[in-house]
């Protein structure tokens, strides 16, 4: 069985993006795709001028986009009547599709705000497919839990643990793992997957190979292989995920994923005219 090493250490980016809501991207600077993801941002802070902005009304199309809180209380809305409340723990998983006019906006105004937010690509079968969306609370979620870890299943499995996302293309895996200084973590990865961990606090060790010390707040890219080694030399916090590649050709244009710059010339169009939201 093949072992997992670290293929590149990414320091995020500092940038903003909404109405100013300062943020940390890892993957999503130009150029670096990391099939099938497409963006990770970390936000999260105590300064409410950080965040208080929020991310008013803004379209989407051909992309799932995975909200996850840590701190704090987002409000969706969106352009289907839909409506909802998300706090600490919970995840939405909003599958945009064909179009979708949704915003995101903080109900809190001070403390503290943490979260990320992930894209994930889809297919070009399933880009202009109807919106849809999974509201997964925080005690819905199954939780791996023993003397030397936490594991929370968003999505995936690790043990008795499963997450509510299940029958996805990508076959995904979202775990959020804390685990205590001296422990190791142990998980088979599909050799055909693209994987990464992302530090959020503490220090790991990944693998068996030296590398570069890696500490909180970093994007960590993993080789391809089964067998994947974490161990933590101080207790330590990481989201891990994993996705098979789709393998097409994509065109960025700003909110919209598609295929060809034909069709984001598209989707610009049909957002314009009136015709972006069925």
């Amino acid at each position: 069985m093949k072992k997992i090493e670290i293929n590149k250490i990414i320091v995020p980016t500092q940038t903003s993006d909404g109405a100013g809501v300062k943020l940390k991207r890892s993957i999503g600077v130009e150029p670096n795709y990391f099939d099938p993801f497409l963006m990770l941002d970390e936000f999260g802070s105590e300064n409410k001028n950080d965040y208080i902005g929020g991310f008013p009304p803004h379209p989407h199309r051909g992309i799932e986009t995975v909200t996850y809180m840590l701190a704090g209380e987002f409000e969706h809305k969106d352009s289907t009547g839909g409506q909802g409340k998300m706090k600490a723990g919970d995840v939405q998983w909003m599958k945009t599709g064909s179009g979708i006019i949704h915003s995101e906006m903080p109900t809190m105004k001070e403390g503290k705000l943490h979260g990320f937010q992930l894209w994930i690509n889809m297919p070009s079968k399933m880009k202009m497919s109807k919106p849809e969306y999974h509201y997964i609370d925080a005690d819905q979620m199954t939780v791996h839990k023993d003397n030397e870890k936490q594991i929370k299943v968003i999505a995936g499995k690790f043990k008795n643990a499963e997450g509510p996302i299940k029958g996805h293309n990508v076959e995904p895996v979202y775990f959020d793992i804390e685990l205590k200084k001296g422990k190791e973590f142990s998980f088979e990865i599909a050799s055909n997957h693209n994987s990464f961990i992302y530090l959020i606090d503490g220090e790991i060790k990944i693998g068996d190979k030296n590398h570069d010390k890696v500490m909180d707040s970093t994007l960590i890219i993993l080789t391809r292989g089964e067998n994947l080694k974490v161990s933590a030399l101080s207790n330590a916090k990481f989201l891990l995920i994993s996705g098979k590649p789709i393998g097409e050709q994509i065109a960025k244009g700003g909110p919209f994923v598609m295929n060809t710059k034909q069709e984001i010339h598209q989707a610009i169009e049909d957002y314009h005219s009136g015709y972006f939201v069925k």
